[in-house]
């Protein structure tokens, strides 16, 4: 039998691992492998994969699942999806490893990536072992499907406050061979001058900067008789574009609250518009030819030019 000392060693590490133990650290405790077996055979403890068990038979919990596949690749950290959101009870559960190691026994639902700067980046004393957080957004945004998943990424980031671009744009730096790393290095930089959203610096990128419209000042703090506001995208001339993604106007108060706030920037002789994705990215020449419209109806001076051969604001440009 074990003794106490190795009893409680053992507690303690299940205690701080969510109820998940490796056999290496068991062993290392003072357990004999025999032991561990009598656990397993007599129905107390579980073996979910080679080299790991867990003090209980029922399914595993999101932090058991992330405990099996880190202790199952050891050593290893979460990598990229599974830093930025807790793995559940089902899906998958990604981890990293050093990129020399060739690729350990596994579950079936654990995905392995491998690292160049492994030791630099996973951070083994954390709990559970995981990437720093601004390198798992950094590899979540090169290994998306597509520039536009990319910039949801970093901006879904900032936006919640996890990371900021200055911290993002500093660990780029050490990340010279990085997939996408000119699209992404661009990106931090936008989301510091104010977009909080993909719509936002959708907006920044393919109506205002490559159109030749005036830069707008975005997330002008604004405190009305029923709060403190934010406006996404100010001109001259009391205009202001709104930059609403489905996602983040869901709600009938959400709505209720859109409504007041322009009412209330009406109220001072302002006005608003709202663009949506379709409006930005599915018709962006033509958005750009109504937003230029609209500034110059509140007096906002825009020297527009087109994006490109056939654009429709060119039919503005020379107009005053």
């Amino acid at each position: 039998m074990p003794s106490p000392t190795s009893v409680r060693e053992v507690r303690e590490l299940l205690d701080r691992q969510d109820g998940v133990i490796s056999r290496r650290q068991a062993v290392a405790a003072g357990v004999r492998p025999k032991d561990l077996c009598r656990m397993v055979d007599t129905g107390r403890w579980s073996r979910p994969t080679t080299g790991v068990l867990v003090d209980h038979c029922g399914p595993l919990t999101g932090p058991q699942r992330a405990w099996v596949a880190v202790l199952s690749c050891w050593p290893a950290g979460l990598y990229g999806a599974s830093v930025l959101r807790p793995p559940s009870a089902s899906g998958p559960v990604h981890v990293a490893i050093e990129r020399r190691r060739s690729r350990p026994r596994t579950p079936p639902w654990v995905v392995v990536k491998r690292l160049t700067r492994f030791d630099e980046t996973v951070r083994l004393t954390t709990s559970p072992p995981r990437q720093r957080l601004e390198d798992a957004v950094l590899c979540l945004a090169a290994d998306a499907r597509d520039d536009l998943a990319a910039v949801g990424v970093l901006a879904q980031a900032c936006g919640d406050r996890r990371t900021t671009p200055e911290r993002l744009l500093a660990a780029l730096e050490l990340r010279p061979r990085l997939t996408r790393r000119t699209w992404i290095a661009a990106v931090p930089t936008d989301l510091r001058a104010g977009t909080t959203s993909v719509l936002e610096h959708g907006y920044l990128v393919r109506v205002e900067r490559a159109h030749g419209l005036p830069r707008a000042s975005w997330q002008d703090r604004v405190v009305t008789s029923s709060g403190t506001r934010y406006r996404d995208a100010s001109y001259d001339g009391q205009a202001v574009v709104e930059l609403d993604g489905r996602a983040h106007h869901a709600s009938a108060t959400q709505r209720e609250d859109d409504l007041q706030r322009d009412l209330e920037l009406a109220a001072q002789g302002g006005a608003t518009v709202r663009l949506g994705y379709r409006q930005v990215f599915g018709a962006t020449c033509r958005t750009t030819v109504l937003v230029v419209r609209f500034l110059r109806s509140r007096g906002v001076r825009v020297e527009p030019h087109p994006c490109g051969s056939g654009c429709p604001v060119a039919t503005l440009a020379d107009a005053a």
